[in-house]
């Protein structure tokens, strides 16, 4: 007796899964044009994040520029601005930068369309990557893992298992994550080995009406 293999998926450039996430309303939303999931909306998951990265921000001896890699709606990204010298944010989906620049007004905020994995990084004093690393294949994140270095702070947010868990387990990029293998994206184990002075988890909740925890680290690099 002969077992069909199961065919295997052919990956989807990143831009057009994050184009139809925003298309579809594959992450809710209703009829908001653009919306980037209940973890960029959900007030008991974003008001602590938002608070703690402002906390961070003003510790430093002067307002620092950052770099919003995956900046999604930018419902999150509003509230940090005032405490910065400049903010750029950046996203894959044209169509989403197109309606933040509309939207969201500033004199040291600029937006603009990457794609992370292939294009050179902004200049920065810190990078913020929330919910961004998880839907991408290692492939994808050990090229951006490659830029990180040219920044003096990484703020990474990660939707992680409850438990213990296998990192880095390798995953199609797109709308899904590493949770229902029970893996998460943890930078500094293998293959990714980022090299760090310094790591500090700044904030750790339960993920708004699924499984797992949103966990927040702040990485010293230089």
């Amino acid at each position: 007796m002969t077992h069909k293999s199961k065919p295997s998926k052919i990956p989807w450039p990143t831009k057009d899964a994050m184009q139809q996430v925003y298309e579809h309303n594959l992450w809710g939303g209703g009829d908001i044009s653009f919306y980037s999931g209940v973890g960029s909306h959900d007030v008991a998951t974003i008001q602590p994040y938002i608070e703690e990265v402002i906390a961070f921000f003003k510790s430093l001896e002067s307002p620092p520029v950052v770099c919003d890699l995956g900046c999604g709606d930018f419902n999150v990204g509003k509230e940090l601005v005032p405490y910065t010298q400049a903010y750029k944010a950046v996203d894959i989906v044209p169509e989403l930068i197109k309606y933040n620049t509309k939207t969201f007004k500033s004199e040291h905020l600029s937006f603009a369309t990457l794609d992370l994995a292939k294009d050179p990084l902004p200049q920065g004093d810190i990078a913020l990557l929330r919910q961004v690393l998880q839907h991408l294949s290692n492939a994808e994140i050990q090229a951006i893992v490659n830029k990180l270095y040219a920044y003096r702070y990484v703020i990474l947010t990660e939707h992680l298992p409850d438990q213990e868990f296998t990192p880095n387990i390798d995953i199609i990029s797109g709308q899904g994550i590493r949770l229902k293998k029970h893996s998460g994206v943890a930078l500094q184990a293998p293959p990714f080995n980022f090299k760090v002075k310094a790591a500090k988890q700044l904030v750790s909740l339960p993920a708004p009406g699924v499984k797992g925890r949103l966990v927040t680290t702040l990485y010293t690099v230089v």
